[in-house]
């Protein structure tokens, strides 16, 4: 077994360079690969492609197999990362240190560098070597639903048109809107290796963590280091968002990211003999950036 640290760096290189290799052509319509790559190479933690490898690797499947289908999920999350950025959402300038993709490309350029990462991703899945038909079906249904307007789509909405204000309506954009996708993730891989009761631990797990994560971006809002975030601290806040510690406070905040946590990490005890996925969401609860 290899320590938590140099398993997690194994599947983020893996997944580094898949993401890489892609739209690197040079066509007519450059400017486009060009600003799909901009943010989707704009480095990362890679959590959701390294949650779908390390659970197909807890499933019992080669984990090299399901780096298409990880990859998938990483291009929808950044595209969504662009579309959130937009002056129509969130109007953020900055994504990790750098100018957002409008901000570097233009409106319309951004636009459609999300729009055409949505149905490369279901390309990506549709077309894996080493998956059979069916499992290529069930992780691009899983995709569609984490990430559509049952999922992370009805999130967004419910975040920017409803203003949620009280714990629960903030719960539910939070379970949408980042949830959905981390726990289609860890399905994602659960799929791969093929095994229906992986896949509903998958699935808790993937709420658990996702909710923590959330509320732990709450608290990094108001509690972090703008130079170490690569966005400016304050910016919920000031965008006159509610968030976890408006409600709850930096304390309490850290109380249910610790529930939330132990949580993920019961619900996968049973397949996680090498304790990766318990390490990988103790990390999650006390990142700093």
């Amino acid at each position: 077994m290899k320590p938590f640290a140099e398993q997690y760096e194994e599947y983020r290189e893996a997944a580094e360079a898949y993401l890489q290799g892609l739209f690197a052509q040079k066509t007519p319509w450059a400017s486009l690969y060009e600003a799909m790559r901009y943010s989707l190479l704009a480095g990362g933690k890679r959590i959701r492609p390294v949650l779908a490898l390390a659970f197909a690797s807890a499933g019992g499947a080669d984990w090299r197999t399901a780096l298409p289908v990880g990859c998938a999920a990483e291009l929808v999350h950044t595209y969504s990362l662009i579309h959130d950025d937009l002056p129509c959402m969130d109007d953020d300038d900055f994504r990790r240190g750098r100018p957002a993709n409008h901000k570097a490309y233009g409106e319309t350029l951004a636009v459609l560098a999300g729009d055409a990462l949505q149905p490369e991703a279901f390309r990506l899945i549709l077309s894996a070597p080493g998956l059979d038909a069916d499992t290529r079906a069930r992780c691009a249904l899983i995709l569609a639903q984490a990430s559509g307007s049952g999922g992370m789509v009805a999130g967004q909405v419910l975040d920017t048109l409803r203003a949620p204000k009280t714990e629960a309506e903030l719960r539910e954009v939070h379970r949408l809107k980042t949830g959905a996708m981390i726990a289609g993730s860890c399905q994602l891989g659960a799929a791969v290796a093929g095994n229906p009761e992986l896949l509903d631990a998958a699935e808790t797990y993937g709420y658990e963590i996702g909710l923590a994560f959330q509320i732990r971006d709450d608290v990094l809002d108001v509690t972090g280091d703008a130079a170490e975030l690569g966005k400016p601290v304050g910016s919920d806040r000031g965008g006159g968002k509610i968030t976890y510690v408006d409600l709850c406070g930096v304390d309490k905040c850290g109380e249910l990211v610790r529930e939330r946590t132990e949580s993920a990490v019961a619900a996968v005890a049973p397949y996680d003999a090498d304790g990766f996925l318990s390490a990988l969401a103790r990390s999650l609860s006390e990142r700093r950036k």
